[in-house]
């Protein structure tokens, strides 16, 4: 029989439920992978690591998954890779042996490291932002400086015998992407094995999203509560099944698996990563069983050679506060009362030689702030008025969170105050992305002792015009009779952010839909729905590619999200309600279909 290697994703971000690991190790897989690594996420951890010198990983999975397992983990031989050790791999595998020492416990813990480029930036500075084309950040503003790692080190600490791969910054999907190279002996020459084991990465680096969360049709999952986290079971040819644990509640159906393929994706051919180029244009999805979704097709071309860098980098301070009104034309009253407040604070700032917020936004939520021009809800009698604000000087907020409060008995009727819920002041914490040759970045495995792991030679490097686009879709047929339908009653979607972009993947309920929202999701038609998301962008643009295999279109929206993250003022800086928006939009259709 051919060999499966079964791989469970349990843990999609810093924060993520601690039932995963438990669930997938009683499940009987043979690995886990955890992903807490989000772009921002690598600022809070170095952060930490500047307030103390031993921090600087993500304790969830240590004070958590690992201390709550370890017995189960020693029985079954479950293996894990994680990027858990954040800007700090030493001190996580130092503090998990730790732990396991106390409980009478010993597993071999390997260590990737050489992602840290934080003393080299003098090197990278003369790069201009690899996306917007901003200049380099102050160095003395540098918090964190990463470069994002390949699988190859991963497979070697396995070969090594590893019960525990902890990395620092690598790519989401090298965590499993190293241990199909391991157990199937892949190399750096099979470039559609690599996407492919790229791709059953990508669909269980999130967690739930691969097995129900985030769906469309939300309705259709059933138990949230216990939701099953993913599995994938892979084969040597580079297929491989979705599935969850069984009497799990959540849902994997072909749609549920196409949405997250589709997740985070920009040029869904040109998707670049350390090992491979992926392009997903031509995946298939096909339901085997209940609960059990087969993917082929992945295609790969061979890498860039060179690793993209993530920096963050501090940029003067925000605060963001809220307050709740209620009554008849709350909505109007929020308004008003929030342009008032801003009004008097910036006249103090004046008064007192500051100079006004760099950067301030007002949105009422629960009137729909977030869809701009497309917002419903105006009548709304109940709404709470978020007021975000960004400045260089820290003094400007003193006055900014002595005025907020004095809103609640001068100004708006209804206006029931925000007790314990004050806003906060907190740093502006921005991405700079940039690229760096792979082959001046040393990078070693340990394990017993440290050795360096070889960077796999290129035969050659991946070059754009070795994509060949799939051909324009049909056109949408003419028809007598015509009605328009909600795109929801045609399509599933699913959004996500990448720094200062998002997309919206849009896949077709049924094939002889596809025409009629090609027709109706033009890259014009995109820039003015979601014109309010381009506000202060310097470079916006909409792209739109096809997607033959899924029976999708996949929508990548640029300079759209105010700097995205925590560089963000806005409601939804990660996107997460940009498909869910788009689901609204009116489609012509023939009446006959």
């Amino acid at each position: 029989m051919a060999r499966t290697i079964r791989i469970g994703g349990a843990c999609a971000f810093y924060g993520d439920s601690s039932v995963a690991p438990t669930q997938l190790i009683a499940a009987g897989v043979d690995y886990m992978i955890l992903d807490y690594l989000a772009e921002a996420t690598m600022s809070v951890l170095g952060n930490m690591k500047r307030r103390r010198a031993d921090l600087g990983y993500a304790a969830d999975f240590t004070e958590w998954v690992w201390k709550d397992n370890l017995r189960a983990l020693k029985e079954t031989g479950t293996r894990i890779v994680t990027n858990a050790g954040g800007v700090n791999p030493q001190g996580c595998a130092a503090r998990m042996a730790k732990i396991a020492a106390d409980a009478g416990l010993s597993f071999r813990i390997a260590i990737v490291e050489g992602d840290d480029l934080l003393g080299r930036v003098g090197e990278l500075c003369d790069q201009p932002e690899l996306f917007t084309g901003t200049p380099f950040p102050p160095a003395e503003t540098i918090v964190t400086a990463n470069a994002y790692l390949g699988a190859t080190p991963i497979a070697r600490a396995l070969a090594l015998g590893a019960d525990v791969v902890i990395t620092g910054r690598v790519v989401d999907s090298a965590l499993t992407l190293g241990i199909l190279m391991h157990e199937f002996n892949w190399t750096a020459a099979d470039c559609d094995l690599l996407s492919a084991g790229s791709l059953a990465g990508h669909v269980i680096e999130c967690g739930a999203q691969g097995s129900g969360g985030l769906f469309t049709d939300w309705e259709d999952v059933p138990d949230w509560a216990h939701i099953g986290y993913p599995i994938v079971e892979c084969h040597a040819d580079g297929t491989f099944v979705v599935t969850k644990p069984p009497g799990t509640g959540g849902l994997v159906s072909r749609a549920v698996v196409a949405e997250q393929i589709l997740y985070e994706v920009g040029d869904p051919q040109a998707y670049l990563l350390p090992d491979v180029v992926c392009d997903f244009t031509q995946v298939t999805v096909e339901q085997i069983g209940e609960h059990r979704v087969r993917v082929s097709g992945a295609i790969g071309y061979p890498p860039s050679g060179r690793y993209k860098v993530s920096i963050t980098h501090t940029d003067g301070d925000r605060c963001i506060a809220f307050m709740p009104i209620v009554g008849r034309d709350a909505a109007r009253k929020a308004q008003r009362q929030a342009e008032a407040v801003l009004t008097r604070v910036e006249d103090m700032l004046r008064d007192h030689n500051l100079a006004p917020f760099r950067a301030k936004r007002i949105e009422v939520i629960g009137a729909e702030a977030s869809y701009g021009a497309n917002a419903r809800a105006q009548a709304t009698r109940e709404v709470i008025c978020k007021i975000a604000v960004e400045h260089g000087d820290a003094q400007a907020f003193r006055y900014f969170l002595r005025e907020f409060d004095s809103s609640t008995t001068s100004m708006a009727v209804g206006t029931t105050g925000w007790f314990g819920g004050r806003g906060q002041v907190t740093p502006v914490m921005r991405v700079f992305s940039c690229l760096i040759e792979r082959d001046t970045v040393p990078v070693t495995v340990t394990v017993d002792t440290t050795e360096p792991v070889a960077t796999p030679p290129l035969a050659n490097r991946f070059d754009p015009d070795m994509i060949v686009r799939p051909a324009a879709g049909e056109n949408a047929p003419q028809a007598d009779t015509v009605r328009t339908v909600p795109l929801i009653d045609l399509a599933w979607a699913r959004s996500g952010d990448k720094g200062d972009a998002f997309n919206i993947g849009v896949i077709a309920r049924k094939p002889e839909y596809l025409p009629y929202i090609r027709a109706a999701l033009t890259p014009e038609a995109m820039r003015q729905f979601f014109a309010h998301e381009f506000e202060g962008a310097r470079n916006p643009a909409v792209h739109r590619y096809e997607i033959p295999g899924l029976d999708a279109l996949n929508l990548h929206f640029l300079d759209a999200l105010g700097g995205g993250q925590f560089a963000s003022l806005r409601l939804d800086p990660l996107a997460k309600g940009k498909a869910q928006q788009l689901l609204d939009f009116e489609v012509p259709v023939p009446e006959l279909l």
